[in-house]
């Protein structure tokens, strides 16, 4: 038995559990348990020997919930607004059209990132990990991490210019 299906075998059903309470839905929660042990097996080489692989499934698995909810809570959102073709937080359709080029020119500017420097910045915010988690999965000097976020936070400020003005 390989060691991941050992890990799976051991995990699974637990963290399912564990997630469905968060999420309410046995069949999301199942997908998204699957999506941390893709994630953890695609980052096995930078995983820390010496670290809890017990503590990042539950911490990766609540990361997913929690990202799971906050998406699905603005679909939501964005489903009321365009039943009343209103955004609730702005209050014109103009401002939701501002909000959603808002959103893409994000997404668009993370895309452009180098990869290290997305990666880090994704594990940051997406995940909500500190520098020093970042630094012990990935491997590199906590100060490493500063500069990459640093560097981020730059093109972003830059890829935003239009819409900080």
């Amino acid at each position: 038995m390989s060691a991941l299906e050992e890990v799976f075998r051991a995990y699974h059903g637990r963290l399912c559990a564990f997630v469905r309470h968060q999420v309410g839905s046995m069949e999301t929660a199942e997908e998204l348990v699957q999506d941390v042990f893709l994630r953890v097996w695609e980052g096995r080489a930078r995983l820390d020997a010496n670290g809890s692989l017990r503590s990042l499934l539950y911490r990766s698995a609540r990361n997913a919930a929690l990202n799971h909810l906050k998406h699905r809570a603005v679909e939501e959102r964005w489903r009321r607004a365009a039943s009343l073709d209103v955004d609730p937080a702005r209050g014109t359709a103009e401002d939701a059209v501002r909000e959603h080029e808002l959103a893409a020119a994000i997404d668009r500017t993370i895309a452009a990132l180098p990869e290290r420097c997305r990666l880090i910045f994704l594990m940051s915010r997406q995940q909500g990990l500190g520098y020093a988690e970042i630094a012990e999965i990935l491997g590199l000097s906590v100060k490493t991490v500063e500069t990459q976020m640093g560097r981020a936070l730059k093109a972003l400020r830059a890829g935003l210019a239009a819409f900080l003005g």
